[in-house]
């Protein structure tokens, strides 16, 4: 219990960051292209009241913790868009749903920035020693919970643009597909919307197919460790 109550306090802050953020970008480029719904509905923000999903962003969360999978998951509220706004509706689609995963990489990667600077054996603090040396002080009491934050902030980050790509609906992944296909193939593939939740919790919890275990969880391992620059996870 108590080990589940550490990695809580940990992933909370990086997991509500991130998926604000996804949702946030949706909105502002949903705005950008053409459709004001998300922004007249107070979805523009950063403040993670306007985003928070209870089953999505902390039940399920929570549930994966408990349940030592190694994966975590969540989600946000969807951020409306009402197509017909659009300047470009199928087009426009894809780029506001590429916003989300592509906000999350620009995360993963400043998170990382920030990692590697701040884990540096070389640094010194006042008086002598390393800064991640000894016991107490700024590197116990700040230092330390803040790098396991920045190192969860990549992970997080990382797993939720590579699961949001992919391509099911109403994952992103999948929005982006039917933005590319010609028009009889993207009907296709948008009838599958109503499906996809089921689908994407018998790919987490069953795995049936190997996905998450054959490739998801290898590409996720990959970006991640390239963003550290060196295989620390």
């Amino acid at each position: 219990m108590d080990d589940i109550i550490q990695r809580v306090s940990v992933m909370a802050l990086p997991l509500i960051f991130a998926v604000t953020m996804h949702e946030a970008a949706h909105a502002w480029v949903a705005d950008k292209k053409g459709d004001p719904t998300a922004r007249q509905l107070g979805r523009i923000t950063l403040n993670p009241i306007a985003h928070i999903d209870l089953y999505g962003t902390v039940i399920i969360p929570l549930i994966l913790l408990a349940s030592g999978t190694g994966f975590l998951f969540g989600y946000a509220k969807p951020v409306p868009v009402n197509p017909y706004n659009l300047r470009r509706p199928k087009e426009d689609m894809a780029w506001v749903a590429v916003a989300g995963p592509a906000m999350n990489l620009l995360l993963a990667v400043i998170s990382g920035i920030f990692y590697r600077l701040l884990y540096n054996p070389n640094l010194l603090i006042r008086g002598g020693g390393s800064l991640f040396s000894g016991s107490g002080g700024l590197s116990s009491f700040f230092l330390i919970p803040l790098l396991e934050m920045l190192h969860v902030s990549v992970v997080i980050n990382v797993v939720l643009m590579v699961f949001n790509l992919i391509p099911i609906p109403p994952l992103d992944g999948g929005r982006i597909l039917v933005g590319l296909l010609p028009t009889r193939q993207s009907r296709f593939v948008s009838q599958i919307e109503r499906y996809g939740m089921p689908i994407l919790m018998v790919l987490i919890f069953l795995d049936p197919f190997g996905l998450m275990r054959n490739v998801i969880r290898p590409i996720i391992y990959f970006v991640s460790s390239y963003i550290f620059g060196e295989r620390i996870i």
